[in-house]
């Protein structure tokens, strides 16, 4: 089933998302988005702000920050950042917005089938390393 994503472009000074941009169809990894937006500065942005696929144990927290390679996405981005704001580790991302959203959508999954790929690879390596993130030996 497909899940429909709406950009909304967002006022930086009020904070307040003021008009709808586009919608976007997303077949897959759509649950890694937690939220995204669009801001004008200079020209369109269009922040992305993704997490895990679920709610990471106390230790793995810092461990997904250890082992998440950023780099993986810096082709595709033109930033990423790590938030240890929210409950579960996130990276708060900005790329260029576009009007033609084929090639929006296209950016986007290909961003989170990479993210993806990056999350699963973190939890393999990370899976026998509870005892160096706890007291636990």
């Amino acid at each position: 089933m497909d899940t429909v994503i709406v950009i909304m472009q967002k006022n930086m000074q009020s904070g307040f998302l003021e008009k709808e941009l586009s919608s976007l169809k997303i077949e897959k990894n759509e649950d890694l988005i937690v939220n995204l937006f669009a801001v004008l500065e200079g020209t369109m942005k269009l922040h992305i702000r993704l997490s895990t696929d679920r709610d990471v144990e106390d230790w793995e927290y810092n461990a997904v920050f250890d082992y998440y390679d950023t780099d993986v996405l810096k082709n595709n981005v033109q930033s990423i950042a790590e938030n240890t704001q929210g409950y579960n580790p996130e990276w708060d991302i900005v790329i260029e917005y576009s009007d033609n959203e084929a090639e929006l959508e296209a950016k986007i999954v290909e961003i989170l089938d990479i993210h993806r790929q990056e999350l699963d690879s973190v939890y393999d390596i990370i899976k026998d390393k509870k005892g160096e993130y706890t007291d636990e030996k």
